[in-house]
């Protein structure tokens, strides 16, 4: 446990871009699924991963070595799409499902580009790959991703886009960090901080402060267990998730800001640095009440994220 906590320590001190869930949340849903596997499936997880090893060029963005076979293939799918030498390297549109603010029921998959895919899809076409696949490595890929993306699935602005980015092009003060746009950016550039930045990682890394993300899996534990026997005991929905998802970010990460941001008409997306200017006149201020009510709400979308991989890899291999 000692060994486990220094590793997931080092781990939550790299940086990361706003990609999806960060390092801390990431290892968390993994060790908090990994602990449920029925022996069957913790078996074949094993022998997927054992056998069909990281390519070591692969960069990793976080800490390289982590200490267990979960966590470490958690953020993989992260790093092969910023890896110019991977077959994945386009796979971005993967992590999440631009579901715009004010729809709130129907197919969700209608937002899903069929050119791209989405997060939805992309979890598909992975379960299959490891329900019918037979080549070794490409099922341990497909399980990296599924290990990945349905975590990302429950990262509420992987589920949500006010024609922002999912949230990319918000600029916030966080605290007393205020919002700076690089004097070299493009038509792309986002300020940092901004409000997907810090729902992957600033809220968990400010809660942490400096303790290590198996306390955080601890907490999360303690706090939920009753609800998790619940959540266990649901059908695995990809597309009720996904909905549940997106309301957290209307109602929690943009319903609470102090200064309240309209609904876009769908479909308008501009430049990010041009919205990115129009939010930043919103002096949009962070403060302890939204960093609370934050808190709370990752907690539990990491609790039941951890709870649905286990139940999808659980049903894989009973």
């Amino acid at each position: 446990m000692l060994q486990f906590a220094i590793a997931l320590l080092l781990l939550a001190c790299v940086p990361l871009p706003a990609l999806g869930w960060g390092c801390e949340a990431h290892a968390t849903i993994a060790y908090l699924a990994e602990k449920r596997l029925t022996a069957n499936a913790r078996k074949m997880v094993h022998e997927l991963l054992e056998a069909s090893t990281v390519d070591p060029r692969t960069p990793r963005s976080c800490h390289p070595t982590t200490p267990t076979i979960l966590t470490e293939a958690s953020t993989w799918a992260d790093d092969v799409r910023r890896d110019n030498r991977s077959p994945f390297r386009r796979t971005g549109p993967w992590h999440y499902i631009d579901i715009p603010r004010g729809v709130s029921s129907g197919d969700p998959r209608r937002f899903c580009p069929a050119r791209t895919g989405c997060v939805l899809t992309a979890i598909d076409e992975q379960i299959a790959v490891l329900r019918t696949g037979r080549n070794a490595r490409r099922r341990a890929e497909a399980l990296r991703f599924v290990i990945h993306l349905v975590g990302d699935l429950h990262q509420p602005l992987h589920t949500s886009t006010n024609n922002d980015r999912g949230g990319n092009c918000v600029p916030v003060a966080y605290f007393r960090t205020e919002p700076r746009l690089s004097p070299n950016h493009t038509q792309d550039d986002a300020y940092r901080p901004n409000l997907h930045a810090i729902w992957d990682s600033d809220i968990i890394r400010r809660n942490l402060r400096r303790r290590d993300p198996v306390w955080f899996a601890q907490v999360i534990e303690r706090r939920f267990q009753s609800q998790m026997a619940e959540w266990q005991r649901q059908p695995i929905d990809l597309n009720h998730w996904a909905w549940e998802t997106h309301r957290v970010a209307e109602e929690t990460v943009y319903g609470l800001l102090p200064t309240p941001i309209p609904v876009e008409p769908p479909g308008r997306e501009t430049p990010c640095v041009r919205m990115s200017e129009r939010m930043l006149a919103l002096n949009q201020r962070i403060t302890k009440r939204y960093q609370k009510a934050a808190v709370a709400v990752v907690e539990e979308q990491l609790a039941k994220a951890a709870i649905r991989l286990a139940m999808v890899l659980n049903w894989l291999w009973p």
